[in-house]
Formats: C-alpha cells, sequence, structure tokens
C-alpha cells in the first residue's frame, strides 16, 4: 500500500484545514486507518482512527470533539477535518493504514504509512 498525503499549510488560530490520503493497492477498504502527528521536536502521536466500514471512531482526548476522521473506501481515500486549530495543533500529520481491521491508537500497528503534511497552525 502507498499512501499519499495532502492538505497541509498555514492557517490562524480558530481556523480549519482538510487533510486528504490516498491510497494505492489492494489493501484499504479491509484495513482500519489512523491519522498520527508529529511536532517539533517531539515523538509521532495517535490523533484518530476509523474502522474499515467507517462504524468505529476512536480519537485522542486532545482533538475529540475539533477534528473528524473520515474514508470513503470507493475511492481509497481517508479524510482529517480540522476545526478550531490551535498552535499546538502544529506538526507533521501521518496518514496509516493498519495490519488489520482492529481500530487502535498503537502505532506498532500500522505497518503502511503516507509522508506527512505539514500543519502550521499561527497565533
Amino acid at each position: 500500500v502507498q499512501l499519499q498525503a495532502c492538505g497541509g499549510g498555514l492557517v490562524q488560530a480558530g481556523g480549519s484545514l482538510r487533510l486528504s490520503c490516498a491510497a494505492s493497492g489492494r489493501t484499504f477498504s479491509t484495513q482500519s486507518v489512523g491519522w498520527f502527528r508529529q511536532a517539533p521536536g517531539k515523538q509521532r502521536v495517535f490523533v484518530a482512527a476509523i474502522s474499515w466500514s467507517g462504524a468505529t471512531i476512536y480519537s485522542s482526548d486532545v482533538v475529540k470533539g475539533r477534528f473528524t476522521i473520515s474514508r470513503n473506501n470507493a475511492i481509497k481515500t481517508m479524510y482529517l477535518q480540522m476545526n478550531t486549530l490551535r498552535p499546538e495543533d502544529t506538526a507533521i500529520y501521518y496518514c496509516a493504514v493498519a495490519n488489520g481491521p482492529t481500530v487502535t491508537g498503537e502505532s506498532q500497528y500500522y505497518p503502511y504509512w503516507g509522508q506527512g503534511t505539514q500543519v502550521t497552525v499561527s497565533s
């Protein structure tokens, strides 16, 4: 599976961005997918994940209520709608496909990763 993320950019605090991640290859529609982020000088952390059907969503407490993960299996694309952005949301955002149907925030269960897209939120 190859993943291509896009949609990052510079936005003011309180603004919104929508990240997209297009997948190629046979594995996508039966796997859970997720978004992670890595701020400068910090480790990569979990943001949100969604099951293959979209029925189960798991989000970190930091983004709950502000970020929404979704997917469209027909076009093998996943999304992260980010609202009410804060300067502390500044990071490189990575999309990832899990090795199975389980929805998880543990990065070791995601063997496929996109290249990352930069999100910068100014105060």
